[in-house]
């Protein structure tokens, strides 16, 4: 049963339109809703069709979307969707491939060749392999599972196989995202159950001398490291170098979360402040954030993928295939997946190396003039130089609004801008993350203006 042509055209032509709206509004358009409720309403017994249905959304929804899609949602560490990728993604629903086994369609070859790409991009060795994900949640989980299996192989058990019942282990972090400390909880480890490793004065950055000690005073047979490039808060880098040396040493399993981390090395090659990462067991990252592709996608990368696949692999006779390449159904978590590789893939090509540096060198300038301006601000207090794209500040003494929260509030309420609270050595701030490719110059100076209106 095909969708006719009437169909076809009617679908386009509201797609068109609403995509016209939104973009176009977008720079005029509040940056969150200050509407959030939604109409009761009960589930029909007879369809309303997809017109009545388009004007329903644009009525009751669509007015009460954020614009995270524009430049100035500075919260989180929150991409945009930059043109190609949007087409590619559109691309993907029309196609509507499910990439769990090979064999079919020439999706999963995509897929492979778009992880050997960003292997290229983040000069990574080819000794990584590994898939998309829905974002740096799974990818995390998954380094954590895979680690499991390690230290289980370690331990002559089979986790996967037989369960984890008294493995032995101890993990190791310093500063580590709210995802990671899900995924330890989702893998059976505990949210609380790892030893917090000291910090560099006055840094989320781990303190290479405190893991030394707490790896050599350890008796656990097996040991997981779980490193940072680019701390969520901080934008702080572990020594990846020193790291894995000590991993090596006592035969731990390294994981490192470089979500949005890893970006820096398209400005500043292998050798700066992610040195190191190539000698990870694991590697979390984000195509959503900086990348700038639509939610959701992240990616796992790993040296290790016998663990992986022993991991997620899983035998029925209607998943019986002959394919030559490992199918990705047995390396990650979903057995169906969406072809969230295309939008990947479509950006790489369109865009290339020094496209996408662009965008990152764009955000890394607008973020130091931000921190800048408000070093110089008798209102604003900067709390740390920015390191990356994220600036930390809180209102001073001579600001109307001293207290953090109710300057943030006045901030988004402003519907101008949106910032998130964070805490930088235990004191409450605000957080402004740069990474939308379409954050412009003019973006900067609104929210400048706006800062200085609410302090006065």
């Amino acid at each position: 049963m095909a969708y006719s042509s009437a169909t076809q055209k009617r679908l386009l032509e509201m797609l068109e339109a609403q995509f016209n709206q939104f973009h176009t509004e977008l720079d005029c358009r509040a940056v969150i809703s200050n509407d959030t409720t939604l109409e009761p309403l009960s589930l029909p017994t007879h369809g309303m069709g997809v017109e009545q249905l388009c004007m329903h959304f644009n009525d009751q929804v669509a007015p009460k979307l954020s614009a995270s899609n524009g430049g100035r949602y500075w919260g989180f560490v929150t991409g945009g969707a930059n043109p190609t990728a949007t087409l590619a993604d559109w691309f993907v629903t029309v196609f509507n491939q499910n990439v769990s086994k090979g064999g079919d369609s020439v999706a999963s070859q995509l897929e492979r060749q778009t992880i050997d790409w960003l292997r290229t991009l983040f000069y990574l060795p080819d000794s990584f392999t590994g898939l998309f994900t829905t974002g740096a949640t799974a990818a995390n989980l998954l380094g954590a599972l895979t680690a499991r299996q390690f230290i289980g192989a370690q331990q002559g058990v089979d986790v996967a196989q037989q369960g984890m019942a008294g493995l032995d282990v101890m993990i190791y972090a310093a500063s580590p995202h709210a995802s990671m400390i899900k995924s330890l909880g989702m893998a059976g480890f505990g949210q609380q159950n790892w030893q917090c490793v000291d910090t560099l004065q006055d840094t989320e950055a781990m303190c290479i001398d405190s893991l030394a000690t707490h790896l050599s005073r350890c008796d656990s047979r097996g040991k997981i490291v779980i490193a940072s490039a680019a701390t969520v808060t901080g934008t702080d880098y572990d020594d990846l170098i020193a790291i894995s040396r000590l991993c090596e040493a006592h035969g731990a399993w390294l994981h490192v979360d470089a979500a949005f981390g890893i970006f820096e090395r398209l400005m500043n090659g292998p050798e700066h402040k992610t040195n190191g990462i190539e000698f990870a067991d694991s590697i979390t990252l984000d195509c959503h954030k900086w990348l700038n592709v639509p939610y959701d996608c992240g990616v796992f990368l790993t040296r290790q993928p016998n663990h992986l696949v022993a991991t997620c692999h899983v035998d029925a006779p209607y998943l019986a295939s002959s394919a030559q390449n490992q199918d990705y159904m047995s390396m990650g978590i979903e057995n169906s997946r969406r072809f969230r590789a295309l939008p990947v893939w479509a950006t790489l090509l369109s865009y290339g190396r020094q496209g996408i540096t662009a965008h990152i060198q764009s955000n890394v300038d607008l973020a130091q003039a931000l921190a800048s301006w408000l070093e110089n601000s008798q209102y604003y207090v900067l709390l740390k130089p920015c390191e990356l794209n994220v600036v930390l500040f809180k209102p001073g003494d001579m600001h109307v609004l001293q207290e953090v929260g109710l300057c943030l509030d006045a901030i988004n309420q402003s519907g101008k801008v949106f910032m998130t609270p964070g805490v930088w050595q235990g004191e409450h701030i605000i957080r402004a993350a740069f990474s939308n490719w379409e954050t412009t110059t003019e973006d900067l100076l609104c929210v400048i203006e706006l800062l200085d209106s609410l302090a006065k």
